[in-house]
């Protein structure tokens, strides 16, 4: 018979391809208030969060397979692991690392060599961050949504981020851990439309936002949509909401035709 888990300890998991960082965070945590847990991939992280709602992850950057970014955008495309705080771990400290790892939900991003005070202090931060929020505990999130559906949530995610320089079919696909043919499947059943064309209907949603709500210059508001020029812009946009950007932006009343499902 097992013995009953101390209600004060908080269950932190740690996502690495690598055993010996495993232990060595699992050795790490051992003197601390927590019961840990592992994963060996990105996807079997995502899979044991869904079933035990750790308290926080440990998330490593570089797996195979699907990486630590991939992972993360799963984990924050489904509700019931959305509130779970995320520290990255990585090797890598380039400023764009950070900000991508920041970008994909993570609370914090930790470079590798870190002492042990300095991961346990920002261990301690974000666990009490979330006790003192307003947040639910992950255990009492929404019930968990079906795999394609946070799949084509996190796709959604992905692209309304970065509209204006959006990779690849291939590339989104990979960035949530999947392969282009599939994501275009489970997109289409999920959506009721391509991926090209809910790109095309987020740029027009977000270029009504712009000329609605700000001075932006039209051409400045092709580019920040992902239009190469002002003239693709207008074509695209009189042939979605009837006007041209200037006279949408002019008299928008009555003519908010802003795409759904975005």
């Amino acid at each position: 018979m097992h013995p009953a888990h101390d209600p004060s300890e908080k269950s932190i998991l740690i996502v690495d391809d690598s055993p010996f960082e495993q232990r060595m965070l699992a050795d790490l945590l051992s003197d601390g208030p927590y019961r840990t847990s592992v994963a060996f991939s990105g996807f079997q992280g995502y899979q044991l969060a869904l079933g035990t709602c750790p308290d926080l992850i440990l998330l490593d950057v570089r797996m195979p397979d699907m990486d630590g970014y991939a992972a993360c955008r799963l984990l924050k495309a489904n509700p019931k692991t959305e509130p779970i705080p995320v520290i990255f771990l990585s090797g890598a400290d380039a400023d764009e690392e950070r900000v991508m790892g920041l970008s994909v939900g993570a609370v914090d991003y930790v470079s590798k060599p870190f002492t042990p005070a300095e991961l346990a202090a920002r261990i301690r931060v974000h666990l009490n961050l979330v006790r003192r929020g307003d947040a639910p505990p992950a255990s009492a999130a929404a019930p968990a949504l079906a795999p394609e559906a946070v799949f084509v949530n996190a796709v959604k995610r992905l692209i309304l981020d970065n509209l204006a320089t959006l990779p690849e079919l291939a590339e989104i696909a990979r960035s949530v851990g999947t392969y282009r043919e599939k994501l275009s499947l489970m997109f289409r059943a999920q959506t009721g439309m391509t991926v090209f064309a809910f790109i095309r209907e987020a740029r027009i949603a977000r270029g009504m936002e712009l000329l609605r709500q700000t001075d932006i210059d039209v051409q400045d508001i092709a580019l920040l949509v992902g239009y190469n020029n002002a003239g693709n812009f207008a074509t695209a946009f009189r042939s979605r909401v009837g006007v041209t950007p200037s006279a949408y932006r002019q008299a928008p009343d009555g003519r908010d035709a802003a795409p759904q499902n975005l």
